[in-house]
């Protein structure tokens, strides 16, 4: 059964810059941190960059398993800091820590990935290996930007910037049969 993958380009993808499938090696997955997929498409029209870009992953997952290309994967997305020239972000639309991702009493990650969302990205995962022949790691969005930042309740204390996908994310499931290797500092 092929995938269904439903195109709807950000307004400024013609202004991300062009890659060749073979400089992709790593796919990062996300999650929205945010309640809905409206909600996530609004934050990725923003632009937030001279460039007249704004910060996106490639693909969106919802939790009905729908899937949304934003940014074709042969185009640089602005998804995680210092590794997007060679990876594919895969957001995951989650509430994450929701509406208030930076107070240091909600920093606990507690919506379940629906089955047919981690079904969806399973088969997404096998698509982007045929399509990408470098695609062998794959990371979470908190294994590479491990920056923190003062909490917005209290400024003495330090929270994580990102801590997608966070506990609940099913990795032994989405690892099996992925072809795909975790991302640790030694291999990246």
């Amino acid at each position: 059964m092929p995938l269904t993958i439903i195109d709807q380009p950000l307004p400024y993808v013609a202004l991300l810059p062009e890659r060749s499938p073979d400089s992709v090696d790593m796919v990062v997955i996300h999650c929205t941190e945010l309640p809905d997929l409206a909600t996530a498409r609004e934050y990725g029209e923003r632009v937030l960059y001279d460039s007249g870009a704004g910060a996106s992953g490639h693909y969106y997952i919802d939790r009905d398993g729908s899937i949304y290309r934003y940014v074709p994967a042969t185009r640089v997305a602005h998804h995680v800091r210092g590794y997007n020239p060679h990876t594919i972000g895969i957001e995951l639309v989650n509430l994450g820590r929701y509406p208030d991702w930076w107070d240091s009493s909600r920093q606990t990650m507690t919506e379940p990935y629906p089955p047919a969302q981690v079904a969806a990205l399973r088969a997404l995962l096998a698509q982007l290996r045929q399509d990408f022949p470098h695609l062998s790691l794959i990371a979470g969005h908190e294994q590479l930007d491990t920056a923190r930042l003062p909490a917005t309740d209290d400024p003495t204390l330090d929270v994580p910037r990102k801590l997608d996908p966070g506990p609940m994310f099913p990795w032994a499931e989405v690892l099996a049969d992925s072809g795909l290797t975790r991302w640790t500092p030694a291999n990246g």
